[in-house]
C-alpha cells in the first residue's frame, strides 16, 4: 500500500492535473463574480437574479441529453467541443455588454460548454486514475483545480480593488482572461487526445440514457446538491451584495480565502474517503449544511431588521459562513467516489453523472426562482431555513448508505 502511495504521476495524469488548474482558473474569473456582474451591469433585482438561473442551469438539465446522443464522439473530443463553446461564450460576454434577453442567451453558450463538460473531466480523471488510491488521486486534482481558482480569485480581487477591471466597460478582462484559460485547456486536451491517446471511460456507441435502481441513493444526493449549491452560488452572495453593500473585490478576497483553504483540506478529504469511506464524510457533511444555513437565515433576517449591525464583527462572521459554505462545494469529489465504488460497470460512469447532473439542475432552476420570489415576498431567513430543512435528507442518505462501501475497494468487484 505504501509503495502505491509513493508511485509517480504517469505523464497522462500530469496533462490530466494540468487541464484541471487551468480549468479551476478559467471559470474563476467569471464565476467568482458573476453575481456582481449582473449587479453592476444590468441592475438586476433578487427576482431577476433568480431568473438568471435558469440561462445558467438549463444546460444541466440537458447535457445528459447531449451526452448520451454523442456517445461514439468520445470523452475527450467531446470534450474539445464542451471548450469551444466555452471560449466563445467568454470572449462574447468579455467584448459585448448587449441586451438583457442577448445576455441571456451568450450565458447559456457559455454555460453549456461547462455544464457538458464536468461528468466528462470526472469521468476522464477516474480513467487515467485507475483504480489505486482513488481517493487521494481524487483529492489531489480538486486541490490543484481549488489552487488556481484562488489565483483567479486574487486577480480578480487585484483587478478590481485597483480598477483595472470593471462590468461598468464595454470591455470586461475578467472573462477575456477566462477565455484565454479555457483556450489552454482546449490545447491541452488535443495533446492528451493525440499523443496519448487517452479516451476517457468506455461507453456504448449508441443513444443510451442510463437508469439503475442501485444508483438511486446517489440521484438524491445529486438532487440535494443542486438545491444546495443554488443557495451557495446565488443566495449566499446575495446577502453580502444585496443586504451588506459588498463588492466584487470583496467576494473576491473571500473567494481567495476559500480556495487556499480548500487547496489545504482536500487532499486530507481524498485520503478520508481511503480511509473511512463515503458514509462517514457525506454524515459530516449533512450535519454541517444544516448548521450553517440555520445561522444564515438567523443573520440574515437580523441584518434585515436592523437588530445587527451591518460592519465590523457580524459582517466578519457571515463572510466566514460565506467562505465554510464554498468550502463544502468541494465535497463532490465524495458524491463522485460514492458513484465508483457502486458501479455496475465503468462504462456506468459517465452517463450517471450526467444524468445526475441534470437532475441536479432541474431542482436548482425551480430552487433559483422559487428562492428569488420567496426572498422578496417573505424574506431572506426563510431561503436558508427550507435549506437547512432539506439537507436533514443529506443525513438521512448518508445513513442509508452500507458502511461497508468504500471509494476504491469495491471497483475489482464491477461487473464486465
Amino acid at each position: 500500500m505504501e509503495e502505491q502511495r509513493s508511485s509517480p504521476l504517469s505523464k497522462e495524469l500530469k496533462v490530466f492535473f494540468a487541464i484541471v488548474a487551468l480549468t479551476g482558473f478559467a471559470m474563476g474569473m467569471s464565476d467568482n463574480v458573476i453575481s456582481n456582474f449582473f449587479k453592476d451591469a444590468y441592475d438586476v433585482t433578487a427576482q431577476q437574479r433568480g431568473f438568471l438561473e435558469f440561462p445558467r442551469e438549463a444546460p444541466g438539465v440537458i447535457c445528459f441529453l447531449v451526452i448520451a446522443l454523442t456517445s461514439g464522439i468520445g470523452d475527450v473530443r467531446l470534450s474539445l467541443i464542451a471548450k469551444l463553446l466555452c471560449i466563445a461564450g467568454s470572449l462574447a460576454l468579455g467584448l459585448f455588454t448587449p441586451s438583457f434577453a442577448v445576455m441571456s442567451i451568450l450565458i447559456f453558450i457559455n454555460s453549456l460548454g461547462n455544464h457538458i463538460y464536468i461528468p466528462l473531466q470526472d469521468s476522464i480523471g477516474l480513467s487515467i486514475i485507475g483504480q489505486a488510491d482513488l481517493g487521494k488521486r481524487m483529492g489531489q486534482y480538486s486541490a490543484f483545480r481549488t489552487a488556481f481558482m484562488m489565483l483567479s480569485s486574487i486577480i480578480v480581487f487585484l483587478g478590481f480593488r485597483f480598477g483595472f477591471f470593471s462590468f461598468k466597460t464595454q470591455i470586461k478582462l475578467p472573462f477575456l482572461i477566462g477565455a484565454a484559460g479555457f483556450t489552454g485547456v482546449f490545447l491541452l486536451y488535443l495533446l492528451l487526445y493525440s499523443k496519448y491517446k487517452v479516451q476517457g471511460e468506455a461507453r456504448k456507441k449508441q443513444f443510451q440514457i442510463l437508469v439503475r435502481k442501485k444508483y438511486t441513493l446517489y440521484y438524491i444526493l445529486a438532487v440535494l446538491a443542486g438545491v444546495h449549491r443554488q443557495i451557495m452560488v446565488v443566495f449566499g452572495p446575495w446577502v453580502l451584495i444585496e443586504i451588506l453593500s459588498q463588492q466584487a473585490d470583496t467576494l473576491a478576497f473571500l473567494g481567495i480565502i476559500s480556495s487556499f483553504l480548500g487547496a489545504l483540506i482536500l487532499p486530507t478529504i481524498g485520503r478520508w474517503i481511503d480511509r473511512f469511506g463515503t458514509k462517514t464524510i457525506l454524515l459530516a457533511e449533512g450535519f454541517t449544511l444544516i448548521l450553517v444555513y440555520i445561522i444564515y437565515g438567523f443573520m440574515s433576517r437580523a441584518f434585515t431588521l436592523g437588530t445587527l449591525a451591518k460592519v465590523g464583527l457580524p459582517v466578519l462572521l457571515i463572510s466566514s459562513l460565506f467562505v465554510f459554505e464554498r468550502l463544502t462545494m468541494q465535497f463532490g469529489i465524495v458524491r463522485t467516489a460514492y458513484l465508483r465504488s457502486i458501479a455496475v460497470d465503468p462504462a456506468d460512469i459517465t452517463p450517471t453523472l450526467s444524468f445526475g447532473l441534470s437532475m441536479d439542475h432541474v431542482v436548482a432552476i425551480s430552487c433559483a426562482y422559487l428562492g428569488g420570489v420567496a426572498w422578496n415576498t417573505f424574506g431572506p431567513q426563510y431561503v436558508f431555513y427550507i435549506a437547512a430543512t432539506l439537507s436533514v435528507l443529506n443525513v438521512i442518505v448518508a445513513v442509508l448508505i452500507k458502511p461497508a462501501i468504500k471509494a476504491a475497494p469495491s471497483v475489482p468487484e464491477t461487473g464486465s
